[in-house]
């Protein structure tokens, strides 16, 4: 059943990338206190839940505490579903990458792909807790 409801997950978050109106989700770091924070940020691409990416500003608030402490936690709900993915996170300054995620929407921020303020964060999937479908599932990766 867990195979099934992950497919369903990574279905759900798949219809919430590329910056759309509904591409939002929460993404929680640890702030320099050692707090918990969270943020609510645009999901570029997934794959499924494995992994998420996330486009933000290379001197950002969220890429200053993933320096400090890679670990986060990313949620995407509505009414029908609630996504929580715990796991690490790091930073890509790839120039392919940040071509790759790219996507409309970003120009409001940056000058473009090449812009060297411009980066990906990439979230990697640990542990998982699915409500979908008004089922539950919990799990490693």
């Amino acid at each position: 059943m867990n195979e099934e409801m992950i497919a369903r997950a990574g279905e759900m978050i798949a219809k919430k990338t590329g910056g759309g109106n509904e591409g939002y989700c929460v993404l929680a770091l640890i702030d320099k206190d050692g707090y918990p924070t969270a943020s609510t940020i645009s999901a570029s691409k997934a794959d499924g839940i494995n992994w998420i990416t996330f486009c933000t500003g290379l001197e950002s608030n969220k890429s200053d505490r993933i320096r400090k402490c890679n670990l986060a936690s990313v949620c995407f709900n509505a009414i029908d579903h609630n996504i929580t993915l715990v796991g690490t996170i790091e930073i890509l300054t790839d120039p392919d990458v940040k071509k790759e995620m790219w996507y409309e929407g970003l120009e409001d921020n940056f000058t473009g792909p090449e812009d060297p303020d411009y980066c990906v964060l990439r979230f990697k999937t640990s542990r998982y807790n699915l409500f979908v479908d008004w089922k539950e599932a919990k799990g490693s990766l």
